[in-house]
């Protein structure tokens, strides 16, 4: 399964960083005009939960520390840390010189027409520039990176499945396995069928429920359990725990407006 995420990520990353600098020529000067500091600051509050599950690659956290437990024995957690660090800074660096990339060359009219449309920013470039190299690009990242993207979240989704039928019931394991398989299947149907707003479910749903997994109950744990005491009193601890806060406050506020 690693090898297949090889095979897939690195060329979906040399991609996007190749189109980055590809529309380097169409960048635009942006509006520098600030708009009001209260609607500003209620932007960057409503994207908190948009950021958390854009960054999250949780769901296969899970397989990854049990196969750096197998290679690399009880270096596994200094060794998985280390791993864990460099990606999140080759994440961070790829993706946000892809995003200001693209916003450098879109209009904010544009933009909406993109999230509107419910299209990638890449196909909408395709099809306002009739740029034959974007329009064929665009289709290879979007398929690479949704298909990466599903094997992550389909191992971590199936490995919670199969622990709540197995709890729950009195189901053999491979019963619940194949029985977590088909749930999904025609959850992932459905989805595909009705086609909702990618950005609205994970400003509604998806960011806040990652943001009450992985930031608000790790937090909680660290004061509960005795073997995550050394993580209490950190400001690390109190960032992530502040984090969550935020992503699931712009829930509740979506909801009440």
């Amino acid at each position: 399964m690693l090898r297949a995420f090889a095979a897939m990520v690195y060329p979906l990353v040399a991609i996007l960083a190749f189109l980055s600098f590809y529309l380097v020529p169409s960048w635009q000067m942006p509006d520098l005009s600030l708009p009001p500091i209260g609607d500003l600051g209620i932007s960057l509050w409503l994207a908190v939960p948009v950021v958390i599950f854009s960054f999250s690659h949780a769901a296969a956290i899970s397989s990854f520390a049990n196969i750096q437990r197998r290679h690399y024995g009880d270096e596994a957690q200094g060794k998985s840390e280390q791993i864990l660090k460099r990606a999140g800074i080759m994440l961070v660096a790829f993706v946000l010189l892809f995003v200001f990339s693209c916003v450098l060359t879109l209009s904010p009219a544009q933009m909406a027409e993109a999230k509107a449309q419910n299209v990638s920013v890449l196909s909408y470039l395709a099809n306002v520039t009739h740029n034959p190299f974007i329009g064929t690009l665009g289709p290879l990242v979007a398929f690479i990176a949704i298909t990466s993207s599903f094997l992550g979240h389909f191992l971590g989704a199936r490995e919670s499945l199969n622990g709540l039928v197995t709890k729950h019931s009195k189901l053999a394991y491979k019963s619940a396995d194949k029985l977590g398989v088909i749930v999904m299947f025609f959850a992932i149907w459905g989805c595909a069928v009705i086609n909702p707003s990618i950005l609205d479910m994970m400003g509604a749903l998806s960011g806040p429920v990652i943001a009450m997994i992985l930031f608000i109950m790790p937090t909680v744990a660290a004061y509960k359990v005795k073997a995550l005491a050394q993580y209490r009193g950190q400001v690390g601890t109190y960032f992530i725990f502040i984090t969550g806060m935020l992503a699931i406050s712009a829930l509740l506020y979506n909801l009440m407006g």
